[in-house]
């Protein structure tokens, strides 16, 4: 039988009420008169540092470049570790066959630096004084925490410093 109003509860089940009677999945009413209840917490997924729509636009600009150049675009977002520079030119290197036609741009949020690397043949037709350029470029769209943005204009113009090949002006 249930308690009067204003008794205390008895910690025993109501009449006609098993212990789990009418308590869902996770649920268990406790002696007190307490409803316990256990739920499933999904772990927050890690934000990604781009939109999906942001992705396009960089990988856009990268086909854009890659198409008209004949060069290769490649950009890594990530720890750059102690050594910066080495650890570029490793990425750089893992483009394998196409390296010496690619150009390299990897940013590390964390330490707030960048590496641009250019392979021989990428260095040929894209000269310093370019890459210093668009590495300026960057650096203000940083400060204004528009990552996609300065990468996408530095990569457009790496592949405007490099011109157009011969290899892509046949294709169209």
């Amino acid at each position: 039988m249930a308690p009067e109003a204003g008794q205390p509860e008895t910690g025993q089940p109501e009449a006609g009420r098993t212990e789990s009677g009418g308590l869902g999945t996770g649920e268990a009413r406790m002696a007190t008169g307490r409803l316990s209840v256990a739920r499933r917490v999904e772990p927050e997924r890690p934000r990604l540092p781009f939109s999906t729509s942001e992705l396009a636009r960089l990988d856009e600009a990268m086909a854009v470049a890659s198409r008209s150049t004949g060069l290769e675009f490649a950009v890594y977002l990530g720890d750059l570790g102690e050594d910066t520079r080495k650890q570029s030119e490793e990425l750089h290197a893992n483009l394998g066959a196409q390296a010496p036609e690619a150009a390299l741009i990897a940013v590390s949020p964390g330490q707030r630096k960048f590496e641009i690397v250019t392979g021989e043949e990428a260095h040929r037709r894209i000269p310093d004084r370019s890459c210093q350029l668009a590495a300026m470029s960057m650096v203000a769209s940083f400060k204004e925490d528009e990552i996609i943005d300065g990468l996408i204009s530095a990569v457009r113009m790496l592949a405007d410093a490099a011109g157009t090949s011969f290899k892509s002006a046949e294709h169209h």
